[in-house]
């Protein structure tokens, strides 16, 4: 039977949960819900049948087959380069080791476009390789795949990497005087330990690169065509609002799957591990082979991730006459860009700022009572800690968002937003809210695994002492947390920064983004356009890697694993 202090605790994560709840039933399931309802609806009938036949056309296969193959592929290949790196980043000490573990993470909290748009600098038309060698590899799917290797490395070295720093080596040594040789001492001992986390980190791949918009939209071209491109061309382009809906069932059926294998190699992660001071199992590189493994991972790193970032600042100064600041120049004038733009393209910085700070705020308070609600022990009649499946509901349900197409979500903003009581179609808190969206699963991810390791008898404490659920949190968790809260702060503002899927339906033509503005300047011919590009590109870059190094100073010291 459940006691007094059992069935307050159920009271508090409910009211907890009650605000996020409320956000994304209002501003995530009913606009999609909406817009899929409208696509699927003829007249008073439901067209349930045509589902069927919308996933049987030639051409929607051929979308289906590309966007798996490609995600298995860009999987497959991030593993393959990136699990060195994290071997590296693991068990090696050496000289500017944080500088170069933030510098592998920026990729990955930078916008798509801007991801696209350095690749486009470096393989496409005018690119690099196009003016040495004459090399072209935009419109093709290895310029696909070596964005998403770019992308997504960082997520295998901090999710795999973070977890093998903190694996006793003993256990692997001992194998090895038992008799066991290197690789089966590794086979047999480290990998079976790693393996959770390598699951985890190549299902978030995965899940990227088979949700990936920007990217293939840059550098694809029309011949390539994602789930989530295809969407946005039936919705945008041929307002074809039946297919889009089905492509967005299908699509919302895939991440779903996805993510409930995602929670439970997390879970199995969590609970078959024995971890130590990561401290205590890095080391300085000796031999003649560790250092060349070293410095492999660093020309790798060179090559793919700082080579594109370079050649993207390059291009945004390299002007008709030469080097220069032309470019950046241009974008003070709204006549320079041919009629793109009802107001000068630098507005979208100042701009971009205000939604990413406004988004940041209403992430870290719906994030920040979610994450408290899933900390919140509920107890059994043994008195162990479990998780209902109402909590496992919700914890799903925050991360749909990473997964679910963010060009449904903008259009369903258009249709279900503009009625009282929720008249916002006209409001600038509509881009904040959208962009929010996707900056809450990442505030939960930051805060859970601190929360989490709080002290219980803490809190008991303070309650003991007379305090309330909400003062306890106030007086233990808080102080305890705050870094983590910082760090989750730095995140979602710069997912907030980059956010395009819905933001390129919903931002005003005389207020753009910094990434609707890229892709404007993009989809315009003229070497002014495109050097403008590059140079919003740059500015949104250095803005997204100033945050990230900031927020890798305010880190707190925790188990890794958790990216």
């Amino acid at each position: 039977m459940r006691g007094p202090a059992s069935r307050r605790g159920s009271a508090v994560r409910f009211a907890l949960m009650a605000l996020p709840v409320a956000f994304f039933a209002l501003f995530f399931a009913y606009p999609v819900a909406s817009i899929v309802g409208r696509g699927l609806r003829v007249g008073d009938s439901w067209q349930l049948g045509g589902i069927a036949e919308v996933v049987g056309r030639p051409d929607i296969l051929q979308v289906l087959w590309f966007t798996l193959w490609q995600a298995l592929a860009s999987t497959g290949l991030t593993l393959l380069i990136a699990l060195p790196g994290a071997y590296v980043f693991a068990r090696y000490d050496f000289p500017g080791k944080q500088v170069l573990r933030a510098v592998v993470t920026v990729p990955f909290v930078l916008p798509t476009v801007v991801v696209g748009t350095a690749f486009l600098a470096l393989l496409g038309r005018g690119g690099l390789l196009d003016d040495l060698w004459g090399v072209r590899l935009d419109t093709t799917v290895w310029a696909i795949l070596l964005a998403h290797v770019f992308f997504n490395y960082a997520v295998v070295v901090r999710t795999v990497g973070g977890l093998w720093s903190q694996l006793d080596p003993r256990q692997e040594e001992a194998a090895r005087v038992l008799g066991a040789g290197r690789f089966t001492a590794w086979r047999r001992v480290t990998l079976p330990a790693l393996t959770p986390a390598v699951a985890a980190a190549a299902l978030m791949v995965f899940l990227f690169t088979f949700t990936s918009f920007g990217v293939v939209q840059i550098l694809g071209g029309p011949a390539y065509s994602t789930l989530e491109v295809e969407i946005y061309r039936q919705t945008a382009q041929v307002l074809d609002l039946s297919t889009a809906a089905v492509l967005t069932l299908v699509q919302f059926a895939a991440v779903g799957a996805i993510l409930a294998v995602h929670a439970w190699t997390v879970r199995r992660r969590e609970s078959a591990l024995r971890l130590v001071d990561p401290a205590h199992t890095a080391h300085r590189p000796s031999g003649a082979g560790q250092w060349a493994l070293l410095g492999a991972v660093l020309a790798t790193v060179v090559l793919l991730i700082v080579a594109p970032l370079a050649v993207l600042i390059e291009r945004s100064v390299d002007g008709p006459g030469g080097y220069g600041l032309t470019f950046y120049e241009a974008l003070q004038s709204a006549e320079a860009s041919g009629g793109t733009f009802l107001v000068p393209p630098v507005e979208a910085v100042w701009n971009s700022l205000q939604y990413a700070f406004a988004a940041t705020a209403i992430a870290l308070v719906i994030g920040g009572l979610a994450a408290a609600a899933l900390t919140l022990p509920r107890t059994s009649s043994g008195g162990a800690p479990r998780a209902g499946r109402l909590v496992r509901g919700f914890d799903a349900l925050l991360m749909l968002p990473l997964g679910v197409s963010a060009v449904t979500v903008g259009f369903g903003f258009l249709i279900t937003l503009d009625e009282p009581p929720l008249e916002l179609r006209t409001s600038w808190i509509l881009v904040p809210l959208a962009q929010a969206l996707v900056g809450v699963p990442f505030v939960v991810r930051t805060m859970l695994p601190v929360l989490r390791a709080v002290d219980e008898r803490l809190r008991e404490a303070a309650a003991v002492l007379g305090a309330s659920p909400l003062r306890a949190w106030r007086e233990v968790d808080l102080p305890l947390v705050r870094r983590a809260l910082l760090v989750a702060a730095g995140f979602a503002f710069a997912v907030s920064l980059g956010e395009f899927g819905a933001t390129v339906f919903i931002a005003r033509p005389d207020n753009p983004t910094l990434p609707v503005a890229v892709a404007r300047l993009l989809g315009r011919p003229g070497e002014l356009n495109y050097g403008q590009a590059m140079a919003l590109s740059t500015i949104l870059m250095l803005v997204c890697a100033a945050a990230l190094l900031l927020l890798d100073r305010l880190r707190p010291d925790r188990s890794a694993g958790e990216f």
